[in-house]
């Protein structure tokens, strides 16, 4: 480990005990004042229902629309508020040909004495963002984005297509300690990647056409940072092994526990058409401490990914392998999955390590047609950075494009809503503002649970 690595390191764990040490005083104090909260709820039994519209706006992909739904089974409700089994369905498009089709199934009752993850996804996008490699080592300009502006270049300048296909399937099985588990699997990846297609974002269009020019794709392309091998994206196979550690009193918004792991994900170049494979380790540690009952939770999460052997392509460079996930996007830095109100995929390289600090206050619970309620407020802190820089020649003189050695943490900062349903179904609402221009500016996420 470098120098560099080392200190970004140091700083990361050093904040993390600071509010760590600050929270479990609080919550010691609070302990002692603290009655019995929690009303009454109804025991779930059967299969339960969760669904919400897709409905929006974008200037340069289209009206967007669609639905999704999650199916929850409680069994006969002996596991309440965890389920049996869980079915995901989305499917939301643009008009310009982005969008989301995909399944997510979750079941303890496949096979017996494990649990199965079995998710299939396309997720084709005309505008998929891309700012450089190794966070703060790549200059961010807003103004070429901006209409207005008088250095304008484009509003995709920071952008390529990307048509994205994934299958996975997981096992986990348990140990003779129930909260000690192992987990397998393998994923089918399909990412295929070419310049913006500026016919299609400027279909139906009279006026505010995006102009033909370079982005910087085209320039990372030009200057050899992303080479002709990789320009037209690959397919290839992941190997994943993992240990878990899960102690979480439920899955859906833990009051009190830990949930750690450690993954190992190799995916070998005889079963990809990359010219060599690669081999990833992460690591995520994740704590749950109450400060009030059923009330007021601290939670945090402090998680990283490193590249062991070979060569990442470009286009995979984004992807982080978790033990298990059920979200669309497991990528970043930056989003609505990691780092919220930074631009998604700002911080990017070979070796990345994040954190994710919040409060989750549940203020009030009701019951309405027989279904249990609950609405939280979350507010966080997010920080991550690049711990292992993905290859770019430094002897590049591109002033306007990079401040090489410069990398350092990216933060942001924000507040939450959430509608929970039976405990499981949270519709999610967030504003995180990024705390560096270079960053972005912020940014609005509906989705559906909490971040970890």
């Amino acid at each position: 480990m470098n120098s560099f690595t080392l200190k970004k390191m140091m700083a990361f764990l050093f904040a993390f005990a600071f509010v760590f040490s600050v929270s479990a005083q609080d919550q010691n104090k609070t302990d002692q004042k603290t009655k019995k909260t929690k009303k009454e709820e109804k025991i779930k039994k059967g299969w339960n229902l969760g669904a919400l519209p897709v409905v929006s706006f974008d200037s340069d992909l289209g009206f967007q629309y669609g639905a999704l739904m999650n199916l929850y089974n409680y069994g006969d409700g002996s596991e309440y508020p965890n389920y049996r089994q869980s079915l995901y369905a989305e499917v939301s498009r643009y008009t310009k040909k982005s969008g989301i089709y995909r399944i997510n199934y979750d079941t303890k009752d496949l096979i017996k004495n494990m649990r199965t993850f079995i998710d299939l996804s396309y997720m084709p996008d005309q505008a998929y963002g891309f700012y450089g490699f190794n966070g703060y080592d790549a200059l961010y300009n807003s103004h070429w984005t901006t209409t207005d502006d008088a250095t304008y270049k484009t509003r995709v300048f920071y952008n390529y297509q990307r048509k994205f296909f994934r299958f996975k399937i997981d096992f986990l099985g348990y140990f003779k300690n129930k909260k000690l588990h192992w987990i397998g699997g393998v994923g089918l990846y399909s990412i295929k990647t070419a310049p913006v297609d500026l016919s299609i974002l400027n279909r139906h269009k009279k006026t505010d056409l995006l102009p033909v020019t370079a982005t910087l794709f085209d320039h990372y392309l030009d200057w050899g940072i992303i080479p002709q091998s990789e320009k037209d994206g690959g397919f290839f196979t992941v190997f994943k092994g993992a240990l878990e550690y899960d102690s979480r009193d439920n899955e859906a918004n833990p009051n009190k526990g830990v949930w750690d792991e450690i993954v190992l994900a190799a995916a070998p170049g005889f079963t990809s058409n990359m010219n060599q494979g690669f081999l990833k380790l992460s690591f995520t540690h994740r704590q749950y401490i109450t400060i009030a009952k059923n009330r007021l939770t601290f939670a945090y999460r402090i998680g990283g990914q490193v590249s062991l052997a070979g060569h990442t392509p470009f286009y995979a460079v984004p992807l982080i392998f978790y033990a298990r996930s059920t979200d669309a996007y497991n990528e970043g830095l930056g989003g609505s999955k990691n780092l919220r109100g930074i631009l998604r995929n700002r911080v990017i390289g070979d070796g990345v390590l994040y954190g994710n600090f919040e409060f989750r206050w549940k203020f009030v619970r009701f019951n309405i047609a027989n279904q249990n309620f609950y609405l939280a407020l979350n507010t966080f802190f997010d920080s991550g950075t690049v711990i292992q820089r993905y290859d770019v020649d430094q002897n590049l003189n591109k002033p306007d494009y990079f401040n090489f050695q410069t990398e350092g943490l990216h933060n942001s900062a924000g507040l939450g809503l959430r509608i929970a349903m039976n405990q499981n179904f949270i519709v999610a609402v967030d504003y995180g503002k990024a705390l560096n221009d270079q960053d972005g500016s912020s940014g609005i996420y509906v989705g559906l649970n909490f971040l970890f």
